[in-house]
């Protein structure tokens, strides 16, 4: 029967099962040695062949790439799927995007005779070829860096071969986009929003999307305003390379001598502490609890800390480490919704309400200011921090009397407000990058989010070190301390202001409350 019948086992909606009866036959296969597993079935998966089962009559059947009678191996040049016969192939359909590929970088590389340049089987697939919006598709939003773009860019063989820069993996990789595109968002730039899709030239081409003459309108169809003001400047930035700015380099450097330091600081102050109250010698036993010293203005500001805290630790490091399995169920709904974005901004806001009701209440309250005041570091503290190591190091017998706020409590208050106001100045810029972008040079934002992550680092490592021990793990107060007064044998007496009887927790119990606040 003529192929135009449809019956005809060659009818165009016929034609993949007429195919099947070899190729989809495991024996067949077998004898002739083909190595490709399922190619039909594979087929009736893609776009072209559910459009065949759809009864569209110009969709590609078999034949249409393959040939009809004509039909020769992959390897043969005479094959109209050999590799170098693939743009045309796929040109016959899509002429427009036919014209468009062979002027570019890639299509020209194929017209040069390279044999590792893409054409179009490598990008979309052979026989499961699906839509892009489809998410197992290969240029898929959220798949395409990673599962087409780094097949050769991130292959140091190729770089090498083609003299290509070898930094542009690992910097996407790194960046904001590369680490959400990772944690499957579809709505962040790829590599494709910024090179183009098939329109892909040379950075030093004008019709590049990428010649730096094109750079801030590229950015900008996501960043609206960004170059106006500055120029973009390098986007593919490598860690000591010579295109890294010196401000970025200096925060990298400053944090990676400072946290080590730090952290073995503290490491060593808790160990040597622990150590000696653990043998008796220098624990205080059961020191009375005569109430809290700070009142319910100080305790809710703490209370929107503590539930704050933890969420912006957590939802920060699921953006870094995207495929840590502890983070995965935070990044689920990642490709319909940012919803670890979400929390993590929610959580930001939370603790500058804390930190903002904290200066509210010290702005209001005089009596508040008094016991921040004493806060205030000097050179006692200094004094005291040598003495308690000398002690914990059993050069002194003695056990050193503290302030009433000692060196541990003022160091984690000071560290946490420029902390703060560290991560919410460099979050603020992160979180509205295009109104920063349109002000400020893109470096600005390496250091910001340089600072942002490295400070993020010190400060949840203080926290569990440090502060965990002093309130937790210190043999004085476990397994909690409740924030003693004056009856707290280590603490000098604190001023007559701070026996105000005011009611509280200490009322309803019997005990009075002395309050650093009346209110």
């Amino acid at each position: 029967m003529p192929a135009q019948d449809p019956q005809s086992p060659v009818a165009k909606k016929n034609l993949p099962d007429t195919c099947a009866a070899c190729h989809s036959n495991p024996a067949f296969l077998a004898n002739h040695q083909i190595p490709f597993a399922h190619p039909v079935e594979s087929y009736k998966l893609s776009v072209h062949g559910r459009a065949v089962a759809a009864g569209k009559e110009d969709a590609a059947a078999c034949s249409d790439c393959h040939g009809s009678h004509e039909i020769y191996a992959g390897r043969d040049a005479r094959s109209k799927v050999n590799h170098w016969n693939v743009p045309a192939t796929c040109g016959t359909c899509h002429s427009a995007i036919a014209q468009v590929y062979g002027q570019s970088v890639h299509g020209q590389a194929v017209a040069k005779g390279a044999k590792d340049a893409p054409v179009c089987t490598d990008c979309h697939g052979e026989h499961v070829i699906l839509a892009p919006s489809d998410a197992q598709s290969p240029v898929n939003p959220a798949r395409v860096s990673g599962a087409v773009c780094t097949r050769c860019h991130g292959d140091a063989r190729i770089a090498a071969r083609y003299n290509l820069p070898a930094d542009r993996v690992p910097t996407f990789a790194d960046s904001f986009h590369g680490l959400a595109e990772r944690a499957g968002s579809q709505a962040v730039a790829n590599c494709a929003s910024c090179h183009g899709v098939h329109n892909i030239f040379p950075s030093s081409d004008p019709r590049s999307t990428v010649n730096p003459a094109n750079l801030a309108h590229t950015c900008g169809n996501c960043h609206a305003g960004a170059g106006e003001r500055f120029a973009i400047g390098p986007v593919h930035v490598l860690l000591e390379s010579s295109n890294e700015h010196p401000v970025v380099q200096f925060i990298r450097r400053f944090y990676l001598v400072t946290i080590p330091l730090a952290i073995a600081f503290m490491l060593l102050h808790d160990l040597l502490d622990l150590i000696r109250k653990s043998s008796g010698k220098g624990r205080v036993v059961n020191p009375q609890e005569a109430g809290f010293r700070l009142n319910r203005h100080f305790r809710i500001a703490h209370w929107l800390v503590i539930f704050s805290f933890p969420v912006l630790v957590i939802t920060g490091f699921a953006l870094k480490f995207p495929e840590s399995a502890f983070f995965h169920p935070l990044l689920l709904w990642e490709g319909r919704f940012a919803l670890r974005g979400t929390i993590h901004r929610v959580a930001a806001v939370v603790l500058l309400a804390g930190l903002g009701y904290h200066i509210v209440h010290l702005v209001l309250n005089k009596k508040a200011r008094q016991i921040i005041s004493h806060m205030a570091p000097g050179l006692r503290d200094l004094r005291d921090l040598q003495n308690m190591l000398s002690y914990n190091l059993g050069y002194s017998k003695a056990r050193p009397v503290l302030g009433e706020f000692n060196y541990v409590q003022k160091l984690e208050y000071w560290a946490f407000m420029w902390g703060t106001a560290v991560m919410a100045a460099t979050g603020f810029m992160l979180w509205f990058n295009t109104l920063a972008l349109r002000y400020f040079p893109k470096w600005t934002l390496d250091a910001a989010t340089a600072l942002h992550y490295y400070e993020a680092i010190l400060a949840t490592l203080a926290i569990l070190i440090w502060h965990m021990y002093a309130v937790i793990f210190d043999p004085d107060v476990y397994p909690l301390d409740r924030v003693r007064n004056s009856h707290d044998s280590v603490m000098a007496p604190p001023p007559a202001i701070h026996e105000e009887k005011v009611e509280g927790p200490g009322e309803s119990s019997g005990k009075p409350e002395p309050d650093l606040d009346a209110s």
